[in-house]
């Protein structure tokens, strides 16, 4: 990102944020698999079911869809 542009990282900054505090900070990991397995989960189920307001309520991945078949 630009150096100086607050904004450049915003998605990712969210992400974080809702991975920490919605299932890092929640979980007592016994292994870095068991860690890694989990976050990778929380990854699938962000984009794929979470619903983000910023979105109208739908999921990134559903956005997307919308958005390509729009520009096509």
């Amino acid at each position: 990102s630009r150096a100086g542009n607050c904004w450049d990282n915003a998605a990712m900054e969210s992400f974080f944020r809702s991975l920490k505090s919605e299932r890092v900070y929640l979980t007592h990991y016994r292994s870095y698999e068991e860690a890694r397995t989990d976050v990778f989960d929380y990854t699938r189920f962000y984009n794929h079911q979470r619903r983000h307001s910023t979105l109208g309520y739908v999921t990134p991945v559903e956005y997307e869809r919308r958005r390509l078949v729009l520009s096509a």
